[in-house]
């Protein structure tokens, strides 16, 4: 009797769970069939699950930043590198930030779009991480210029934490896109703020002689190596 009752429940459970897969099965059948699906992004045909909405503006910001810093880091490179100038381990340094920024900007579309999003350059999003827009004067000395270079890396750090803070604390959490932000950007700013503002303290002090012209070139010498 037993075992009847068993074989009866098994049954009843199998057919139970045979009418949930051929539910789900028609619902996406029914909603990503070419008559009716049209790529709106409460269709369940995308990418696009957990947070990714609440924090979606707050990435394509920081990957507007990330390319503004590339620029601005390609320039105060193509400074240092002038017949004037002419201090390599300066071009070196910038030229070495504005490719990481521009990595960053790249990776971090990809994760978007990963997830389901479009980044639109065409609409400028705003976030509580977002910088001023005033150009910043480009051609400085070499202890400015490294000044400079710490208030950007302190600000990519900060639009790195807003986001990850949002993903953990929005509405609707976003798990992966915290992990990734951690993973790929939280420790990395960290020690690039740590060595920008050791360069700096250094030079500040290097330069505390009447002619600071050798200590300059010094200092130079040393981040050609680096």
């Amino acid at each position: 009797m037993k075992l009847l009752v068993a074989f009866a429940l098994i049954a009843s459970l199998g057919a139970l769970a045979q009418a949930e897969e051929e539910y789900c099965h028609n619902s996406v059948v029914t909603a990503c069939s070419s008559s009716t699906f049209s790529g709106e992004s409460n269709s369940i045909c995308n990418a696009r699950f957990a947070g990714i909405e609440h924090v979606e503006p707050e990435v394509q910001a920081y990957i507007n930043s990330q390319l503004t810093k590339s620029y601005e880091y390609l320039l105060l490179a193509t400074h240092f590198n002038s017949y004037q100038k002419n201090r390599p381990g300066f071009q070196k340094l910038y030229q070495g930030l504005s490719d990481r920024s521009f990595d960053d900007s790249i990776a971090l579309i990809k994760q978007i779009t990963k997830r389901g999003g479009i980044v639109d350059f065409n609409t400028r999003h705003e976030s509580a991480a977002s910088v001023s827009t005033q150009r910043p004067t480009l051609e400085v000395d070499e202890l400015h210029s490294l000044a400079l270079a710490l208030d950007n890396e302190k600000q990519l750090a900060t639009g790195a934490t807003h986001i990850h803070t949002r993903a953990i604390h929005a509405t609707e959490r976003d798990p992966e896109m915290a992990h990734y932000m951690e993973e790929e950007y939280l420790g990395k700013q960290a020690d690039s703020v740590r060595k920008l503002s050791g360069y700096a303290n250094d030079l500040a002090k290097l330069m505390k002689v009447p002619d600071p012209s050798l200590s300059i070139y010094l200092f130079d010498e040393y981040l050609q190596k680096q």
